[in-house]
């Protein structure tokens, strides 16, 4: 999948215990779908266990992986999913709307690998982008999953816009998480796991409230950042 470094994705783990997170995930899959069209061919760039694809495909969209992991893309093609190693496998200006959920942080050339994804987008076709925000908040557990970087808003729309999108929303999400994270990073913990019950703890009372704050505050701070884009021409 692009230039990431290796086959074997280090943050499976991490995988499984995000899958408690509830509330966030609901949330991504809504955000998701709420840019989706009827009858668009919907890829899923780093799917993962399917974790978002499954339930998209539920609501009835038509949705193809691509996962670099072997053991990951072999749990999506089990599932019934069509499933590419690398989106280059994919025929160009052949797919209506691309998703990547905390993804473009692995891949080392993120440049390359949006020219790439716009390259498979049809004309006007859309790319969602959600990915960590802040390079202050890198701790260990960036460390541990194998991220190269976490972004701000004004740089990673000028790469979208160098990369031949047109920037269509570009804001901070999760603002109480942005304040939990330096919590997390002052620890000092370097092991880069995950408390399951604080995750769950913040998943089902903080993220919520941190939500409501979001409106006043999508612009100045977050945990995430939000890009929606589109191909030009």
């Amino acid at each position: 999948m692009c230039s990431q470094a290796a086959d074997a994705y280090t943050g499976t783990e991490i995988l499984e215990v995000m899958k408690e997170a509830v509330n966030y995930n609901r949330f991504l899959i809504d955000l998701v779908e709420s840019h989706c069209q009827p009858n668009d061919l919907v890829v899923d760039f780093g799917a993962g266990a399917g974790t978002f694809a499954t339930p998209l495909r539920e609501r009835g969209h038509n949705v193809a992986c691509v996962e670099l992991d072997q053991g990951l893309r072999q749990r999506l093609l089990d599932q019934g999913f069509a499933a590419h190693a690398d989106i280059a496998e994919m025929p160009d200006a052949s797919v209506d709307f691309i998703y990547t959920l905390n993804v473009l942080e692995h891949i080392e050339d993120d440049g390359a690998a949006l020219r790439l994804l716009r390259s498979k987008l049809k004309p006007n076709g859309r790319l969602l982008i959600y990915v960590p925000a802040f390079q202050s908040l890198f701790s260990s557990m960036d460390r541990k999953v194998g991220h190269f970087r976490r972004y701000h808003r004004g740089p990673l729309g000028a790469l979208l816009r160098e990369s031949g999108f047109t920037v269509q929303r570009n804001e901070y999400v999760d603002s109480l998480g942005y304040a939990a994270t330096l919590v997390y990073k002052a620890m000092g913990d370097e092991s880069g796991e995950v408390n399951v019950r604080a995750l769950i703890a913040y998943d089902r009372f903080a993220f919520p409230l941190s939500r409501l704050l979001d409106l006043p505050l999508s612009r100045v701070l977050g945990k995430n950042l939000l890009v929606v884009a589109q191909r030009q021409g």
